[in-house]
């Protein structure tokens, strides 16, 4: 479904990602977990073209995607879930959901998307006059999960899902985010809470200062004591 290939990008002269090559099958969940500022979201910003790679190759369903625009991408089924939410804050949430769309044409489809976005999320429903920036974080994140369910992907990665959100609404964007998984949408999880991403996953990658150090199924590297010793608290 995807793969990186030798991938390298630069922020200026830092060398954030060094040869990074992953892969990720139709179906799964693969999670890439790592210390801050190891490089996981610009690997995620790499692969939707928001940032530009110096070298390697990028490929999505067997094309080579590398150098596209994010709109090109976007229209390919891969979109990005962004870390910190980054929705139209003087927008309303219905205007915020609409903009998810903004790619597509056809007004019967995106209203068929809109009342999924709206089963999944009622709160959403209730509130979809109101500003976006009035909602709690947690609110915020569901919006931003609706926002780009109505791109219609069939990949989506998740950057961050349950940065500064309290316990029980973790587990409420972690089942959302499997339901999402159940109707047909391959996910790449890049995910602070490395016990929530490795149980959620079939896959996981582990990143260290750009580079994939350990990759495996997520079961084994939940055993594994270097990575329980560095993400999982010993």
């Amino acid at each position: 479904m995807l793969r990186l290939t030798e991938v390298h990008t630069f922020y200026g002269n830092v060398h954030a990602l060094k040869g990074t090559s992953l892969s990720l099958q139709e179906g799964e969940i693969v999670s890439l977990i790592g210390a801050n500022g190891a490089g996981k979201t610009t690997m995620l910003r790499s692969i939707v073209g928001l940032v530009k790679i110096s070298s390697g190759i990028i490929e999505y369903q067997g094309e080579k995607i590398t150098g596209l625009p994010p709109g090109h991408i976007v229209r390919k089924g891969l979109s990005l879930c962004p870390q910190g939410w980054r929705i139209w804050r003087d927008m309303t949430v219905l205007e915020n959901v609409e903009m998810g769309a903004y790619l597509r044409r056809s007004k019967s489809e995106i209203r068929d998307d809109m009342d999924l976005v709206f089963s999944l999320f009622p709160v959403l429903r209730e509130r979809r006059l109101q500003l976006a920036g009035t909602l709690s974080g947690g609110e915020q994140q569901m919006l931003a999960i609706g926002r780009v369910l109505m791109s219609r992907p069939k990949t989506i990665l998740f950057d961050e899902p349950s940065l500064g959100l309290s316990p029980m609404v973790i587990e409420k964007i972690s089942e959302i985010i499997k339901d999402i998984h159940e109707r047909g949408v391959t996910v790449l999880l890049v995910e602070q809470n490395a016990f929530l991403a490795l149980t959620m996953s079939n896959r996981a990658y582990v990143l260290e200062t750009g580079r994939i150090v350990l990759e495996g199924k997520a079961q084994e590297l939940l055993s594994n004591e270097a990575v329980k010793k560095a993400y999982l608290g010993g």
